[in-house]
C-alpha cells in the first residue's frame, strides 16, 4: 500500500478537575488526529497525548502546553515520514519510523534520556490511522482476521463481559469511592505515590499512601461481588514509579499486611523508576510493568527482574507495540491486562479490542478493562456522540461496572474501522 498524503490537527479537552499521579497534576488532555491516505482509502487515528505518564520530566521541565506541543510535533513529523512511503501492515511500518521518531523528539525536547514511551505516545494516532487504513484496504471489520497468525494466539478468547475499573486519584475523596461501589464497580484503581507537602519526602509519600490504603480499605473490605474468585473488592494500585526502593515498598505491603489489605491487593503497578533493575521475584503481590515495558524487550527485561504481570496500552504505546509486548507476555505465562490514560469514548474501543480477547486476569472471572474518561473529561457526554457507532452500541457505555459485549462488537471491532465524520472534520 502506498501512502499519497498525510495530515493533523489536535484538540484541546479540557477535565473536569486537576488530575493528580506521579506527584503532579494537569487540567487537560490534548486529542490528536491523524489522516492517511492511499489513492483508494482513508485512515483517521486518534490518539490522547499524556505528557506526565509518558514523561514526568519533560512535564515539570516546561509548561503544559509546551509538554503537548513537543509531542504532537513528533506525531506530524511521524506523518511527513511515511508520505509517498509504501507499507506492508502497521507493525513493519511501527519498526520503520519509531526510531526516528524517538531521535527526533530527543532533539526538539533537548533531552538526550527522553522516555521512550514519549515517542510511542506520540505514534498512537498514527499507528491508529494505519490499522484502519490497513483494515479498508484489506476489506476487513474483524480485528483479529488482521492479525498476523504467530500473533494471534493470545487474542482467541471473547469475553462476554469486560469489568470496567474506575480510577481513584489523589484528590477523590473516601465518599466518592464508596459511591462509586453503590453504583455498581467492583475493582479499584488506587492511584499512589502522592507527593502531599510537594516537597518529595519520601517518608511523607509512604505515610500518605498508608493512610490512603487504610482509608479505602475500611469503606469497602466487607462489600462482596461475584466477579472474583475470592469475592471480594479487588485493589489495583498505580505508583508509577514514584518508590526509590525495593524496601521501602516493602514497609508499605507490611503495612498493608497488618491491615488485612494485603490479599485485596491485584495488582500492583510500576512502583520503581524505570531504570531500578533490582530482582523483585520475593515481593508478595502481583507486580506488574507499564511505563517500563516500552517494548517488547523492555517487557522480557521486566519478566526477567520478576514482573508478573504486564499493563497493555494499545491507547498509549500504539496497538502495534502492544500486541508484540503480549505475545512475548504469553509466550512467558505471563498475564496481561488493559490500563487507560484517561481516553475518549471511541479510544475505549480500541482498548476493548485487546481486553475483550486476552486471557482472564488471575483472580477474575471475567475480562478487565480499565477506563475512567467519564470521571475525568468535562465533556465526555457529548464526545460519546463522536463515536462512529452512538445510539447504536450498547457495549460503549458500562452498566453498573460491567461493558456488556455481544457478537455485533466482534464483528465490528468496536466501530474503530469505521469512520467518525465529528474527527474526521479536523483533518
Amino acid at each position: 500500500m502506498k501512502i499519497q498524503s498525510t495530515s493533523s490537527n489536535f484538540i484541546r479537552e479540557p477535565l473536569k478537575a486537576p488530575f493528580g499521579f506521579k506527584g503532579g497534576y494537569l487540567n487537560e488532555l490534548w486529542q490528536t488526529v491523524a489522516k492517511i491516505s492511499t489513492a483508494d482509502h482513508i485512515g483517521i487515528g486518534l490518539g490522547v497525548q499524556s505528557v506526565l505518564w509518558s514523561d514526568s520530566r519533560v512535564f515539570t521541565s516546561v509548561s503544559q502546553s509546551c509538554g503537548n506541543a513537543y509531542m504532537y510535533a513528533m506525531s506530524d513529523y511521524a506523518l511527513k515520514l511515511i508520505e509517498n512511503t509504501t507499507f506492508e501492515d502497521p507493525f513493519t511500518l511501527l519498526e520503520e519510523i519509531y526510531p526516528k521518531v524517538y531521535a527526533y523528539g530527543k532533539r526538539i525536547t533537548n533531552n538526550s534520556n527522553l522516555r521512550k514511551t514519549f515517542a510511542l505516545n506520540s505514534l498512537v494516532c498514527v499507528d491508529n490511522a494505519v490499522w484502519q487504513l490497513y483494515a479498508k484496504e484489506n476489506h476487513q471489520t474483524d480485528f483479529l482476521k488482521l492479525i498476523p497468525k504467530p500473533w494471534k494466539k493470545p487474542l482467541e478468547n471473547k469475553h462476554a463481559k469486560l469489568c470496567n475499573v474506575p480510577l481513584v486519584s489523589y484528590n477523590m475523596s473516601v465518599a466518592d469511592v464508596r459511591r462509586l461501589i453503590d453504583e455498581g464497580f467492583f475493582f479499584l484503581k488506587i492511584k499512589i505515590g502522592s507527593d502531599p507537602e510537594k516537597d518529595g519526602s519520601m517518608e511523607k509519600m509512604l505515610e500518605w499512601d498508608k493512610n490512603r490504603l487504610r482509608e479505602i480499605h475500611e469503606a469497602v473490605k466487607d462489600v462482596r461481588t461475584p466477579y472474583t474468585e475470592s469475592g471480594h473488592i479487588p485493589y489495583y494500585l498505580d505508583a508509577n514509579g514514584r518508590y526509590d526502593s525495593k524496601q521501602r515498598l516493602s514497609a508499605f505491603l507490611e503495612y498493608a499486611d497488618k491491615i488485612d489489605a494485603l490479599d485485596r491487593i491485584m495488582i500492583l503497578e510500576e512502583p520503581f523508576p524505570e531504570e531500578y533493575k533490582e530482582d523483585i521475584s520475593d515481593l508478595k503481590v502481583r507486580i506488574a510493568a507499564d511505563e517500563s515495558a516500552h517494548s517488547y524487550e523492555d517487557a522480557v527485561e521486566r519478566i526477567e527482574l520478576g514482573y508478573t504481570a504486564i499493563a497493555l496500552k494499545p491507547i498509549a504505546k500504539t496497538m502495534s507495540m502492544s500486541i508484540q509486548i503480549l505475545n512475548e507476555a504469553y509466550k512467558r505465562n505471563i498475564p496481561c491486562f488493559c490500563a487507560d490514560l484517561t481516553v475518549n469514548p471511541w479510544m475505549v474501543d480500541f482498548n476493548k479490542n485487546i481486553a475483550a480477547r486476552i486471557d482472564l486476569l488471575p483472580g477474575m472471572k471475567i475480562g478487565v478493562l480499565e477506563s475512567n474518561g467519564a470521571q475525568n473529561y468535562t465533556n465526555w457526554e457529548k464526545m460519546k456522540t463522536y463515536h462512529p457507532l452512538f445510539g447504536s452500541a450498547p457495549y460503549i457505555e458500562a452498566r453498573k461496572g460491567i461493558f456488556e459485549l455481544g457478537e455485533t462488537f466482534f464483528e465490528t471491532s468496536g466501530g474503530i474501522f469505521c469512520d467518525s465524520p465529528y474527527y474526521g472534520q479536523f483533518v
